[in-house]
């Protein structure tokens, strides 16, 4: 919140848009312009986008996992009987190579929505995308850690006899659990954690860029309209 505020402070001070006594306006955001309130509907489904893709990642970078693991077992004799051990060494690059390669998207929207929307909609409209998205991510944060903690500790519980006996590991009950904390890991341990680095990089980009976008969009000191497009 204090870099969004950051990036309105410096937006005005290069702007230097004066009022009707001739002082200059003070920081302020309009959302009853159609840029900006366009894209604080824009903004606010950035995040949902953003963690679609690093939950599908997650989803990916496992299916590799156990395709190797199931390879392993298939071509290494006694790993089951302890007589032979596992090529760790190619799961950590499965690993590594994944976690790397599946947040090129991710980190790509993150990076380039503020410096686009700022170059080509101007810095209303790039205040409206921030707003958007910080509050869109505060929600979908909270509620994906939380969602995702409710589903591990309820596979937890059951596994732990909480709902009495025959109802435990190998129940129906048991695999029922087990499917929702599929769902929940990477829930509160990717999403709901990257929500926010997607909240304060995209504020810190706007803010470094922001001169240059201000100066981009109104090269004239006091062209109020913050943009080369007139919104």
């Amino acid at each position: 919140l204090s870099l969004f505020g950051a990036y309105i402070t410096r937006v005005a001070k290069v702007l230097n848009v004066a009022g009707p006594d001739g002082k200059p306006l003070p920081p302020t955001v309009n959302v009853l312009q159609p840029i900006v309130f366009a894209f604080l509907l824009i903004g606010a489904m950035l995040p949902y986008w953003f963690s679609a893709l690093t939950m599908k990642s997650v989803g990916i970078a496992a299916k590799a996992m156990v395709q190797e693991v199931r390879y392993q077992f298939e071509t290494i004799e006694g790993i089951m009987e302890n007589r032979a051990k596992p090529d760790y060494k190619r799961c950590v690059e499965i690993s590594t190579q994944a976690s790397l390669r599946e947040m090129i998207a991710p980190g790509a929207l993150v990076m380039l929505s503020p410096i686009l929307t700022g170059y080509i909609f101007g810095v209303h409209a790039l205040s409206g995308l921030l707003a958007g998205s910080l509050v869109s991510s505060v929600q979908l944060a909270l509620s994906a850690s939380n969602t995702g903690g409710a589903w591990d500790n309820a596979k937890k519980y059951i596994e732990a006899g909480g709902l009495g006996e025959g109802k435990g590991k190998g129940s129906e009950f048991h695999k029922a659990a087990v499917v929702g904390d599929t769902v929940g890991d990477p829930l509160k341990d990717t999403s709901g954690p990257a929500l926010n680095i997607l909240m304060k990089l995209m504020a810190i980009i706007s803010l470094v860029f922001a001169n240059s976008f201000a100066n981009f969009a109104a090269p004239q000191a006091g062209d109020a309209s913050g943009t080369w497009a007139g919104y």
